[in-house]
């Protein structure tokens, strides 16, 4: 099986960023209905030369070590498309989607990120998530659905301008919610980000995640890194409180964020006033 181009090539890349997860990949790049760029984040089991043989058309690039979401703005730099659409290993956009959704791009030339419908699993139920953002309070103004403050990243076709505008995925945050800090550089930006339901992003779990309190433990780093590079000062002292009231998962995390806040604190730039209302006005909901 080859990997259709029935999407407008000259408009979308699929970026996906993976590490050892070969099966999952062979079964999920052909789904995708537009040119593949495969950014390997270290893989030791076959991945690249499996990857390279099962399908040739697919760009890999290989990464001698793990660069968590960095991968993809090393992706978005080998597209050379107005448009990227983000992949998980475990994910695709489902067949006429990526079509959809960069006409809807086009038409709103603010608009950075248009964040898909989710289903989970074979049985194709709403990720929870899609719920909130649908719900979003933050005025939708000239926007194809309910503007957001963040995104989910394996289900999103982001503006390559603006994208690489704000920087892209950095190193410091890495994976997971890595998604946070460059949504509010989108924001501070003067981009917008919006929630489309009527495109749709198709997401089977690998069997291969990490456990639930190790990805806890990592999206509580993230938040705090985020929070020192990005927010108020008494923001990041609530966000520290709250990860050690939340537990083990909280404590790992702010645990694992120490030796990262040198280099967030060199990366500091708190958002204007417009968008800590936005985030204020999405916590008070």
């Amino acid at each position: 099986m080859t990997v259709s181009r029935s999407a407008p090539s000259s408009e979308v890349t699929v970026v996906v960023a993976s590490r050892n997860r070969r099966e999952d990949l062979l079964v999920t790049l052909p789904r995708h209905e537009a040119p593949v760029v495969l950014v390997d984040n270290g893989s030791t089991d076959g991945t690249v030369d499996a990857v390279r043989a099962a399908h040739p058309e697919v760009t890999v690039v290989p990464l001698e070590r793990n660069l968590g979401a960095r991968a993809r703005t090393l992706g978005v730099a080998r597209a050379n498309t107005p448009f990227v659409a983000f992949a998980d290993d475990d994910s695709w956009w489902a067949p006429g989607d990526l079509a959809r959704a960069a006409k809807i791009m086009a038409d709103h030339p603010r608009l950075a990120v248009l964040n898909a419908r989710i289903l989970v699993g074979p049985e194709e139920r709403l990720d929870p998530v899609c719920e909130e953002m649908a719900r979003s309070p933050l005025p939708v103004g000239d926007l194809p659905g309910p503007a957001l403050l963040g995104f989910v990243a394996c289900a999103a076709l982001v503006r390559t301008e603006a994208f690489q505008q704000v920087g892209g995925f950095d190193p410091v945050v890495r994976f997971p919610g890595e998604e946070e800090r460059l949504a509010l550089d989108l924001a501070t930006a003067g981009w917008t980000m919006a929630y489309v339901d009527e495109v749709t992003i198709h997401h089977h779990p690998s069997p291969r995640r990490d456990a639930p309190g190790r990805r806890q433990a990592g999206i509580w780093r993230s938040r705090l890194l985020t929070a020192v590079m990005r927010l108020p000062a008494r923001d990041v002292a609530r966000l520290v409180a709250q990860a050690v009231r939340a537990g083990r998962p909280g404590l790992t995390g702010l645990a694992r964020a120490l030796p990262d806040v040198t280099a967030a604190i060199h990366r500091r730039s708190p958002v204007p006033p417009r968008v800590h209302a936005d985030l204020r006005l999405l916590e008070s909901a």
